[in-house]
């Protein structure tokens, strides 16, 4: 049986069905079905899911893995579709629990879990696909997916300007990467993502390169295209904010590194812009996020110097030829997810529990001490991200610096270094929390 086939279409059919379930009508009364059942289908599609991937696992590891082909397109797992198929279903299944105690302000739970499903779905097809035009499409239906979670309250001045920030900047980088496939394609007559060419790459796909670099870019809000994220996790509903932070962002870096591949001729190109572009992330993430009073704004930024640090992995692992600092890089991926959405897990359920009063970085902790149970998981995840042993958000940081630092290269070494001075000035925005 193919279980890759399996995966991908499984919530991509079932999110329509979740949306249809809150609109049926039973009883002679036509009474909808409560949004609770919703919430029910969407436990048990997440469980069947992670039955397909632990399938999908297994065979991986037994060789046995079958490509999708539907006429010329074809979809694959290997290590990093694996890596962001289990991001998305990990922080799904987080925000589902989270969402288990309803929000009084939502309205319409089954278009709220049915776009969950749907993104999740997109982004574990996005991590499949095996050329240029088929990632710009699951690209597209995550972008658009996640815009309707995004502006889900859209009734909200501040939710409405977001989503409207969020949907256009998108378009851009899809136009970009569009014109980046049309370089690529007129100039090797082919989109795969597995071919390469011998020697240094001529101007044209040197250009597509960078087009690809800001469009996707875009998507994993690299300094100075990150504008529309601080908005967008502000505003949007906590929930979402979590989900935007633990995957659809992370997904961006992941599909630009996937991008990149089909043009690693130029390698070192690549590795030296994502090195400059990691610094300039972990340094402006963390002086915008001094500047924060609000809870959820501080994440924000901070998530933008988390960036910094995987792009500073992959970017020396591409440069100097370094494959620890890749694999540290995409080893920050998986802390940085999984921590960035237990912080905005337990910021919402702090603000539910303080009738959505905003949190700023002083009040947080007498609602902390008032609500022990997500007071903790908020220290937790802040802690870790700030890089304080022995949590994983220090792990994955020492990975990086640890890698680098075997590298003779002095501007991979200065790379490093600056990190690690970022990490230190990181602290003075967290300990205050």
């Amino acid at each position: 049986m193919n279980w890759t086939a399996w995966l991908i279409a499984f919530p991509l059919v079932a999110s329509p069905l979740v949306y249809l379930a809150g609109h049926f009508p039973q009883g002679a009364n036509r009474i909808r079905v409560p949004e609770r059942v919703c919430w029910w289908m969407s436990m048990a599609i997440a469980a069947l899911m992670w039955l397909l991937l632990a399938q999908v696992g297994l065979a991986a590891q037994a060789g046995a893995l079958m490509p999708v082909r539907i006429g010329v397109l074809a979809l694959e797992m290997d290590g990093l579709s694996l890596l962001l198929a289990l991001l998305a279903l990990t922080v799904y299944t987080l925000v589902l629990v989270y969402s288990s105690a309803g929000d009084p302000a939502r309205v319409g739970d089954e278009k709220f879990y049915a776009m969950l499903l749907a993104t999740t779905g997109a982004m574990i097809g996005m991590g499949c696909a095996r050329d240029l035009f088929n990632l710009w499409v699951w690209f597209e239906a995550m972008v658009l997916s996640s815009f309707l979670l995004v502006s889900f309250h859209a009734h909200q001045l501040a939710v409405l300007d977001a989503s409207i920030k969020y949907l256009a900047q998108s378009a851009v980088g899809s136009l970009l990467i569009v014109l980046a496939i049309a370089l690529i394609l007129a100039a090797r007559g082919t989109l795969a993502l597995d071919v390469s060419l011998s020697g240094t790459l001529p101007t044209g796909l040197l250009v597509a390169g960078a087009l690809l670099l800001v469009g996707f870019g875009i998507k994993c809000a690299l300094v100075p295209l990150h504008t529309w994220l601080p908005d967008v996790y502000a505003a949007a509903p906590t929930g979402v904010s979590a989900f935007l932070s633990g995957a659809v962002t992370i997904s961006g870096l992941i599909v630009l590194v996937r991008a990149l591949s089909s043009l690693m001729d130029g390698a070192v190109v690549w590795g030296v812009l994502l090195l400059l572009s990691g610094m300039v992330n972990t340094l402006v993430g963390n002086l915008l996020a001094f500047r924060q009073t609000e809870l959820k704004r501080m994440l924000a930024y901070s998530s933008i110097s988390h960036i910094g640090t995987v792009l500073l992995g992959v970017g020396a692992g591409l440069y100097a030829g370094l494959p620890a600092a890749t694999q540290a890089g995409l080893f920050t991926v998986l802390a940085l997810s999984v921590m960035e959405t237990l912080a905005f897990l337990a910021v919402g359920a702090l603000l539910f529990a303080s009738g959505g009063q905003p949190l700023t970085v002083t009040t947080v902790r007498g609602f902390a001490y008032r609500y022990p149970l997500p007071g903790f998981a908020l220290v937790l995840a802040i802690l870790s991200l700030a890089g304080l042993p022995p949590l994983a958000g220090f792990i994955a940081k020492w990975q990086v610096l640890a890698a680098g630092f075997a590298s003779p290269d002095p501007l991979v070494r200065g790379a490093v270094i600056f990190a690690a001075l970022n990490i230190l000035l990181a602290i003075g925005y967290y300990l205050p929390c």
